[in-house]
């Protein structure tokens, strides 16, 4: 069997023709994306196949070690390729009698950090996450926030060039939120980094291109200018009043108050005769998955 080294090469993700189905059910259906050294956010409704996507790049399904190419090599034939990922799962489930310490020290031993190395590493993830006062608390006795902050910083052990979040600001309050995306920007550099996540706001935020995935396959991979433009003259921002002017195809998306008056937000295929307003990227996320 080809083994080959990632350390040296120029990071390229490429994932050829992926199929995941659970019994009947096919969640991706030949899949195809390449990914660069860019932030992406990954959208994508409830059930749309986001953690599955994930979980075939890091080779928890065994549908990646042969649909998953880094720098044209197979994934599952790279040596180290797993060592070089970081990964925060949805549900990130630890030891809750161990230390914060001990915890990272397990997982720095596992992605192979050797002692002398591991304890700086460790220092130096706790202080991004913000718990550096924190490494000698049972992992029980941390709130879901700090759980979740823990998750991340596992995710940073070793610096990895490939970085995959899923749902990582969940439960996070606004000053963590606003650091994890501080972190993004400050960290990105020439890495891969994928967020999949469900709040169009950090997407927006902290990436710079967007994946949505819908019906079984990456339908947009672009720019967040290119996912707006989806939208563009599809949008309508209007008062209660204007709902009589509306006709053909539309639908009300969000129904909202501003300053005391009801408005409503409209994505429409039929022109209106209203004047259309500037498209966001949930504009253009929902244009996409509702084919408007």
């Amino acid at each position: 069997m080809f083994i080959c080294n990632i350390k040296g090469l120029r990071t390229m993700l490429e994932v050829k023709n992926l199929t995941k189905a659970f019994g009947k059910r096919v969640v991706l259906n030949r899949l195809s994306v390449t990914l660069t050294p860019h932030v992406y956010g990954l959208l994508g409704q409830n059930g749309s196949g986001k953690t599955t996507l994930i979980r075939c790049l890091t080779h928890l399904y065994k549908e990646g070690e042969v649909t998953v190419f880094i720098d044209g090599a197979c994934s599952g034939n790279v040596f180290d390729y797993l060592d070089n990922v970081g990964y925060l799962p949805q549900r990130f489930g630890l030891y809750p009698e161990l230390s914060v310490n001990a915890t990272l020290e397990l997982l720095a031993n596992l992605k192979g950090i050797d002692k002398q190395h591991a304890h700086p590493e460790i220092e130096r993830v706790l202080a991004l996450v913000n718990l550096s006062d924190r490494g000698n608390d049972r992992v029980g006795s941390l709130s879901g926030g700090m759980v979740r902050r823990l998750g991340i910083a596992q995710a940073l052990l070793g610096d990895p060039p490939i970085l995959f979040f899923d749902e990582p600001t969940a439960g996070l309050d606004p000053e963590e939120r606003l650091r994890f995306k501080n972190l993004i920007a400050d960290i990105k550099g020439q890495r891969i980094i994928v967020i999949s996540t469900h709040i169009v706001e950090d997407v927006e935020a902290t990436c710079d291109r967007i994946l949505i995935l819908h019906n079984q396959g990456i339908l947009v991979n672009g720019t967040n200018d290119d996912v707006r433009h989806i939208a563009r003259g599809k949008v309508y921002d209007i008062s209660e009043s204007d709902l009589d002017r509306l006709s053909g195809d539309y639908n009300i998306f969000k129904k909202y108050d501003r300053v005391g008056e009801v408005r409503f937000r409209i994505l429409a295929n039929t022109p209106q005769q209203l004047t259309p307003c500037e498209p966001e990227i949930e504009d253009g996320y929902l244009c996409t998955i509702k084919s408007v």
